[in-house]
């Protein structure tokens, strides 16, 4: 039988939050609760209790005024979530003021330095006096065009205690990528840097600045936080202004925080574009807070004073997932840059140096580590480390295995997932659980997440829709510009009318965990099977020779489109050349390892594999590509000249 990679000690069990919420939980609300399975079965029959309960016990700072904590709860879209309730979110975040750690923050090997609760407060003051003084409201939008700097988290605390809407993306983004997101939502003042540090290089933005500003006709001040210099030039940027300048009137001063309705929003997301312009989603103040503490407090098992680290950038969900563990008097861990300086050691070096306790980062990262010959376990200490996360794509089985043997033995390895639309996650770590090679643990407390197949049956051990059949906190309060909610509900409830269809293609384990195999609208059909993306790509990237890979389904012969063929693109090693000896390799690597369904029509060598801005592969991108048809908002990938090495191949026409 086979035996779990990781389980949790005693001692780690009986120190958790998770069993101390399971006893409170118990003793309020007289509930039965043995094991996890048991209090996820509560958490979503008895929806309005569990959340009350999350408020509670990770102390959120609000008034619920004596409303309940649910209402309309068999509505989907439509339950309110503590309807009388107030809240600031910034109050939250900014509840430590002393001279403990609050930021610490490196940039490759240039800039490191550490910001104090103390200092994060007296900041975010006098930020927020001078936006304030500027005509900031609330309501009003507010946007970030910044890297993961100490600066972009003082802005956002700054713009949101004044009940602002914050929106950011990184700094790598083009013009036209800037304006196809910000332009939608016209924000009045604009964060921006004067440019940003990347694998050695200096990257000035102040050129790209005045284009983005011109485009920006809404915007009343483009506030420059100096970065790659003390004092950047502001000759040509439209209705510039040094931040310093802008602050330099104001003294910190206690803050009074004004509170807002639970769904006040407080975020404005992004699709990732790739079919169009984004999608702007709006998150609600209080169901992004509460669902993030839940998260940190139950399923990372946060405690006050510990270090989490994340390794993303201002454009992904995870930075602002990452901020709000301020809420539970966390010290968040920042790095921008890549995270291939010093050899691929940064980030390992970065969490002994620091004393990450926990370590978040991407499927990719772990498997570039992999493939690079990284031994952290050998060259690191890891002292403090007990938890790694990953997402961004499926964690394939191979690179639990790599973790476990050459990072750490004894580390809980959680792989998570849930998306931009949800600002959290479906499924993820339990800190009281073992972990299953291959398997995401859990569903997340409080969400009521099944597996359907298309006709809306619920399924167990098969292959099918994740879906979300019951109401959550940080369902979007709704899409910017979609005053009638028709663009929010087709975009999530018209598969499975009042079911939250998410898009991922999933398949619910024996042991209650769960396996991914991509996304849904990728998944490959030859022949009339279902193939997950993922199951090919796990395949493929065991093989030295290959780096990474993609998969699309080629509508094949053309004449009859109904059907297709797979069609798999590989990076290879340096200085390696895809022959006929290494095709006829991968496939019977594939043949042996899948099934012959799995075994690609044609293999192709690319230099490249091309990605959104967060890592991930743009199947999708390709398959438009490959069949003459337009790619929307090319401006959402990291590398879109990638796709020129997909076009028009001789090979992909017989």
């Amino acid at each position: 039988m086979e035996t779990p990679l990781w389980q949790p000690s005693a001692q780690r069990i009986a120190s958790s939050n998770l069993v101390k919420f399971t006893r409170q939980a118990r003793e309020q609300w007289g509930i039965a609760a043995d094991d996890y399975a048991a209090l996820h079965r509560w958490s979503v029959t008895e929806p309005a209790q569990f959340w009350q309960s999350v408020w509670t016990f990770c102390g959120v700072i609000g008034d619920q005024n004596d409303g309940p904590a649910l209402l309309d709860g068999h509505r989907m879209p439509g339950a309110q979530w503590f309807p009388e309730a107030t809240l600031n979110f910034a109050e939250n975040l900014l509840r430590r003021r002393d001279k403990s750690p609050a930021i610490v923050f490196w940039s490759e090997e240039r800039l490191k330095t550490t910001v104090t609760c103390a200092e994060l407060y007296s900041e975010v003051s006098r930020l927020a006096q001078a936006l304030q003084a500027a005509g900031v409201k609330p309501g009003d939008r507010v946007a970030g065009y910044l890297p993961n700097v100490p600066g972009a988290v003082i802005a956002m605390l700054a713009a949101t205690s004044l009940g602002a809407v914050w929106s950011s993306c990184s700094p790598d983004f083009g013009v036209q990528g800037v304006v196809d997101r910000f332009g939608q939502i016209e924000p009045v003042i604009l964060f921006a840097a004067d440019g940003y540090f990347y694998n050695g290089k200096t990257i000035d933005l102040v050129d790209r600045l005045k284009e983005i500003a011109a485009g920006l006709p809404s915007v009343e001040r483009v506030v420059v936080v100096p970065y790659t210099r003390p004092r950047p030039p502001l000759a040509g940027i439209p209705r510039a202004v040094n931040v310093h300048d802008l602050m330099a009137p104001w003294r910190p001063k206690e803050m009074t925080f004004e509170r807002f309705p639970f769904d006040h929003p407080l975020y404005i997301m992004y699709s990732s574009g790739t079919t169009g312009v984004p999608k702007c989603i709006v998150h609600g103040a209080g169901g992004t807070l509460l669902q993030h503490l839940k998260e940190h407090q139950l399923h990372v098992d946060l405690k006050p004073g510990e270090r989490l680290f994340y390794f993303t950038t201002c454009g992904w969900m995870m930075w602002n997932w990452l901020a709000s563990a301020l809420a539970s008097r966390a010290i968040i861990v920042l790095y921008d840059g890549s995270p291939f300086v010093a050899g691929g050691r940064v980030l390992f070096d970065y969490a002994d140096a620091a004393r990450i306790n926990v370590f978040g980062t991407s499927a990719k990262f772990i498997d570039s580590a992999a493939k690079a010959g990284l031994k952290p376990r050998a060259s690191h200490q890891l002292k403090s480390l007990r938890a790694l996360l990953s997402t961004g794509s499926p964690l394939v089985p191979e690179s639990f295995d790599y973790v476990y043997r050459e990072v750490k033995a004894d580390l809980h390895l959680a792989s998570i997932s849930g998306g931009t639309d949800i600002i959290s996650c479906f499924v993820l770590g339990n800190p009281l659980a073992p972990v299953w090679r291959g398997e995401i643990q859990c569903r997340g407390l409080g969400m009521k997440v099944e597996v359907f197949d298309d006709t809306g049956r619920p399924l167990r051990g098969e292959k099918g829709e994740l879906v979300c059949t019951a109401p959550f906190p940080s369902m979007p309060v709704g899409f910017w510009n979609d005053a009638d909610g028709a663009k929010y509900r087709a975009a999530y409830f018209e598969k499975f009318p009042g079911v939250w269809w998410h898009g991922d293609y999933i398949e619910e384990a024996a042991s209650g965990g769960f396996v991914i195999y991509g996304r849904s609208d990728a998944v490959l059909n030859p022949g009339g099977v279902r193939i997950g993306t993922a199951e090919i790509y796990r395949q493929v990237e065991r093989l030295d020779e290959v780096v990474e890979s993609l998969v699309i389904a080629q509508d094949w012969p053309p004449e009859r489109p109904a059907d297709v063929r797979l069609v798999l693109f590989v990076r290879l090693r340096d200085g390696l050349s895809l022959d006929e000896a290494l095709a006829e390799k991968i496939k019977r690597w594939i043949r042996s390892n899948a099934t012959p369904r799995h075994v690609p029509a044609k293999i192709l060598q690319v230099p490249d594999i091309p990605r959104t801005k967060s890592g991930k592969i743009v199947e999708l991108a390709v398959r438009n590509v490959v069949h003459g048809r337009p790619v929307k908002n090319i401006e959402a990938l990291a590398n879109p000249e990638a796709l020129e090495h997909y076009r028009d191949r001789p090979e992909l026409a017989s």
